[in-house]
């Protein structure tokens, strides 16, 4: 039916579910702000976003497909910094990126996620890309990381990746009615095909994803809001998102204390949403400083679930909303059916 006709039945869904959700918090509207514009005329489909690790002030984005892998450094006036080609990748249909730090040597780490599959199934494995930051912003080609990836329970369409910065776990966040993130292997090969492992459910179209820098929360974003979770996967808030022409990227700021979303599109802007104290009260229990964990300690219950053995299936709630949702969509599908007969 095309991408708008799913955005338009996306819609009808997610407020089909609104009044179930477990947890709400509304970002003060008026505390939104625009942080800027993409001046560059070549980034016409920003579709991942991150901010960088370790060059302050400095935003990555890229196009959601293009002839060439790609990707830009920003600055806090939308303005182009450095252009960077990555060796040795492709780019297919990129959907999103994440930055992450090198808990070894301190640097910054970027990813960008070849995961786009319409088709659900067009291809036999995606691809993602591993690139050191580079130490200086200036144009230049990267040397490129390529880990290819498949679905234990099947190919998906998928537009967010994001990087548990307290272990380093890389996840994956499908785009679907009955969305679903999962877990890549702890240790990444590039002589096989790595396992993607379901950990937990997603909300409906989920259009990107991001963890905080802290690793105590993180987001998901869609179409029309974001939804904040817990590592376990447990929801703390739905956060109101500003109206955008197509809500693509999500990322956390540098403090965690706030996110940043952004849309495709020429000249598209960048939205700085402020967490609601409800929700950071929640991500963080106490304000006061606490010890940096120890390894088996840091690992999260999303960690715990895709080391485990047990495949992960839908749950009981998910297929009752996959259920949901395929009535509505029936629904809706049949009322247009009739109007348009």
């Amino acid at each position: 039916m095309g991408d708008v006709m799913i955005r338009m039945l996306a819609a009808v869904l997610a407020a089909s579910f609104l009044t179930v959700a477990p947890a709400h918090a509304a970002a003060d509207d008026e505390r939104m702000e625009k942080l800027f514009t993409f001046k560059d005329p070549r980034i016409t489909e920003s579709s991942g976003l991150a901010v960088s690790p370790t060059h302050p002030g400095i935003y990555y984005t890229h196009n959601d497909s293009s002839a060439a892998p790609t990707f830009y450094a920003v600055d806090g006036e939308g303005r182009t910094r450095a252009t960077y080609q990555l060796r040795g990748a492709e780019a297919r249909d990129w959907e999103a990126m994440a930055a992450s730090k090198d808990p070894r040597t301190g640097r910054g780490v970027l990813w960008f996620a070849d995961i786009g599959d319409n088709l659900d199934g067009a291809w036999p494995d995606v691809s993602i890309y591993k690139v050191m930051e580079p130490q200086r912003l200036g144009d230049a080609t990267l040397p490129a990381v390529r880990y290819r990836f498949r679905y234990a329970d099947g190919a998906r369409n998928a537009e967010g990746i994001m990087v548990n910065p307290r272990t380093g776990r890389l996840y994956v966040v499908s785009k679907e009615f009955a969305g679903s993130v999962y877990a890549a292997p702890k240790t990444l090969r590039t002589d096989r095909t790595n396992v993607l492992r379901r950990v937990a459910a997603a909300p409906i179209m989920a259009t990107d994803a991001a963890y905080a820098p802290d690793g105590s929360s993180y987001v998901v974003r869609t179409y029309f809001s974001a939804t904040l979770y817990k590592p376990s996967g447990e929801t703390i808030a739905r956060v109101t998102m500003p109206q955008l022409e197509q809500a693509e990227s999500i990322a956390f700021t540098a403090d965690g204390k706030a996110l940043l979303t952004g849309s495709e599109g020429a000249r598209s802007p960048v939205y700085r949403v402020p967490l609601p104290a409800r929700a950071l009260g929640a991500a963080s229990p106490s304000a006061a400083p606490t010890p940096t964990p120890s390894p088996a300690k840091a690992e999260s219950s999303l960690d715990a679930q895709a080391d485990s053995p047990a495949e992960g299936g839908l749950a009981l709630k998910d297929v009752l909303i996959w259920l949901a949702a395929a009535a509505t969509a029936i629904g809706v599908i049949t009322f247009i059916a009739r109007r348009t007969a």
